[in-house]
């Protein structure tokens, strides 16, 4: 008996089963307890907040290195800014997303997360957005700032602040963020030639 003549929509099935593996990866990602995961993930995500770690890491680029790390320093700065405007002030505000319910996540950490809407993850849009544009001018400081952002992205899920498919949308805007910057300034000035 097909899908349709059964009543179920073949894409309902598929958002229902996209919901629950949503649900079984934040449990298993919140039951970590590695000395590692519990030990280094908050500290990341304190670094984190209020994208401290990044504004650091452009103020350390542009003091140790010269004009090439300054400018990876500025887009990235300016990519993380575009993808916090877009994953908080209107993806957040266009779909409202409750956090991952607390029986899925087995300590603490559960209590401190913000009431905003949990899609997308803005700490993953901005770590995103700052390492790929930092990367397209100078390499290095881009794979430096890899681990990080891997980091943050990996907390996200573990302190049970979002789910996976919240960090992979912050992800995408984090790229797309680092496009339009590195791309902005060609377009404008073509539209105007």
């Amino acid at each position: 008996m097909s899908d349709a003549v059964a009543g179920t929509r073949p894409h309902m099935t598929g958002l229902a089963d996209l919901k629950e593996g949503d649900r079984r990866l934040t449990r298993r990602m919140a039951h970590w307890t590695s000395p590692l995961a519990r030990q280094v993930l908050p500290a990341v995500e304190s670094a984190a907040e209020r994208t401290k770690l990044w504004w650091a890491a452009a103020a350390i680029m542009s003091a140790a290195g010269g004009y090439r790390e300054r400018k990876a320093a500025v887009a990235g700065l300016a990519t993380m800014g575009v993808a916090e405007l877009v994953s908080n002030a209107v993806c957040k505000q266009l779909y409202e997303r409750r956090r991952p319910p607390k029986e899925l996540i087995p300590h603490e950490d559960v209590h401190d997360r913000p009431d905003s809407s949990s899609f997308p993850s803005g700490h993953t849009a901005a770590a995103v957005g700052f390492t790929v544009a930092v990367a397209g001018t100078c390499p290095g400081w881009g794979a430096a700032c890899a681990v990080p952002a891997v980091a943050v992205a990996v907390e996200r899920v573990h302190s049970g602040a979002h789910y996976p498919s919240d960090v992979a949308v912050g992800t995408v805007i984090g790229l797309a963020s680092a496009w339009l910057v590195r791309r902005a300034p060609g377009l404008w000035l073509r539209r105007l030639l």
